[in-house]
């Protein structure tokens, strides 16, 4: 097996690629850029994907694996004849049937920009019910939980609301409440932290700080 290199950073080949392949979305397009792909772009994807998984998990033992996508989509759901996906992105989390509605951590790059954080790709309607009744047992617990991201600026509370909004029990925990699922998230545009290994420990530390939301939203789907 080929040994994956210390991850050192994306480059501006990186994103040209991305863009590139999005304009040129084809397979003879990717044929003849194959190894371009390789090296540019899912390799140090691969690193940086690798070394957060290992520094994460030396520290927190949670049964955690790590995933990474495929370029290629799933044929099933071509459906605007580009079988390629211009994105990557890696997952760590917790090995699961239905992986979509347990929460995971994940970083994504794509040719606009990148994201990371924890949440949930379609978190169930149990689940929520479970999340919601947690809070109305103590609210006030709750706000307490929640209060270090009001300390910060990395990451914001995301995700879709019900059309009918819910009678949170308090003001604090409204934003929370009326979530169908959510995510914590970071977004930016493409720039010079991408070209720099203290990406990895930019995620590592962000991840460390999400830890005690991913442990308290696993135990709230166990109750």
């Amino acid at each position: 097996m080929k040994e994956i290199p210390a991850f050192s950073g994306f480059s501006e080949k990186t994103i040209d690629f991305m863009w590139n392949l999005r304009l040129n979305n084809n397979k003879p397009w990717f044929e003849a850029h194959k190894e371009d792909f390789i090296r540019d772009f899912q390799t140090p994807m691969k690193s940086l994907g690798r070394e957060v998984f290992e520094r994460v998990t030396a520290k927190h033992d949670r049964g955690f694996i790590h995933k990474l996508s495929r370029v290629y989509k799933d044929a099933r759901r071509i459906r605007d004849g580009e079988p390629y996906r211009a994105n990557l992105w890696f997952s760590i989390e917790k090995p699961a049937e239905e992986w979509t509605s347990t929460p995971v951590f994940w970083f994504e790059l794509s040719p606009d920009g990148w994201s990371y954080g924890l949440g949930y790709y379609s978190a169930k309607a149990a689940t929520m019910a479970k999340f919601r009744a947690r809070i109305d047992s103590d609210p006030k617990k709750f706000e307490k939980f929640i209060a270090p991201l009001e300390k910060q600026d990395e990451f914001i509370l995301s995700g879709d609301e019900y059309a009918r909004p819910k009678q949170a029990p308090t003001e604090k925990t409204a934003a929370w409440y009326n979530k169908k699922g959510f995510s914590l998230i970071h977004e930016q545009k493409n720039g010079k932290e991408l070209f720099s290994r203290e990406l990895a420990d930019r995620l590592v530390k962000g991840y460390e700080f999400l830890m005690p939301f991913y442990d308290y939203f696993i135990e709230t789907d166990l109750k």
